[in-house]
């Protein structure tokens, strides 16, 4: 069920979220899981959380085992890494490799894409298994297919699912509202499985366990953040001549546990803003 409400408070929860990391200089490590957010009652039903009421946004603080927190389980990010209509996981995938533990992704080779099966008759998962099976895909799905696998427990936008819809004819749809406000109707396919397999050969039954894998190496997570803030600042690319520099600021920053405030002060005390 999207409406504009919901919209405006997924984008509202990020821009706050983010704020609240650099006021209270809070560690890097929140931005793959934290222990709050900011909802208001529109956005915190969407995300099956219950005691917030009214529109304003406000910090709440969420259960140990809530699969919310951090910036990979936001909507707005859930909802730009799909495409409006179904999920992937390779999107999704490319964005926690690339964008939260800094791992660069090749060009795709010239095969076609994994398009998920509107009628349910397989599941996502089933249909990239087999995409794999070509040697020049391997590689690279290898290290990006498991967390977007992880990520198939939220639909398009962000809502907690147990199961794929589909087209089916044969079975009672359920009904949905649209963002035009108009009635739809839906099918409930097969199950999602959120578990996957790192290249490292650590595994995961789902997200709430990849998280946890990925706060393994907090350091990697800050030094990435750290190299987007310098790309952001500088409007240049990190060379290998600038990682003496980069690992200088990270060092700079342990004491705080990396705090995001005192990273964004190093880079711009830095000689590669001041001066690049």
């Amino acid at each position: 069920e999207l409406d504009d409400p919901l919209k405006l408070a997924s984008l509202e929860e990020t821009r706050l979220f983010v704020a609240e990391l650099l006021r209270q200089d809070l560690p890097a490590q929140n931005i793959v899981d934290s222990d709050f957010t900011f909802l208001n009652e529109r956005l915190a039903r969407h995300y099956g959380i219950e005691g917030v009421a009214g529109t304003p946004m406000r910090k709440v603080e969420l259960d140990e085992d809530s699969v919310r927190g951090g910036l990979m389980t936001q909507a707005s990010v859930l909802k730009v890494t799909a495409n409006g209509i179904t999920t992937s996981p390779v999107m999704r995938g490319v964005w926690v490799t690339e964008r939260i533990l800094g791992f660069e992704t090749p060009p795709p080779p010239p095969v076609p894409a994994v398009e998920p099966d509107i009628r349910g008759a397989v599941t996502i998962r089933q249909q990239i298994e087999a995409h794999r099976a070509d040697p020049s895909c391997a590689v690279c799905h290898a290290r990006m297919d498991p967390p977007g696998l992880a990520l198939e427990s939220f639909d398009v936008m962000g809502a907690w699912r147990d199961r794929y819809r589909a087209v089916n004819e044969e079975v009672p749809a359920h009904s949905g509202v649209g963002l035009d406000g108009q009635m739809f109707k839906f099918h409930f396919a097969l199950p999602v499985d959120p578990s996957g397999l790192l290249m490292d050969g650590r595994e995961f039954d789902d997200v709430r366990q990849l998280k946890a894998i990925l706060l393994e190496d907090q350091e990697q997570i800050a030094r990435n953040l750290l190299r987007q803030l310098t790309i952001y600042a500088t409007g240049a690319p990190i060379g290998f001549s600038d990682r003496k520099a980069i690992e200088t600021m990270l060092d700079n920053t342990r004491s705080s546990q990396f705090g995001v405030r005192s990273l964004v002060h190093q880079v711009v005390q830095s000689d590669l803003f001041q001066h690049q």
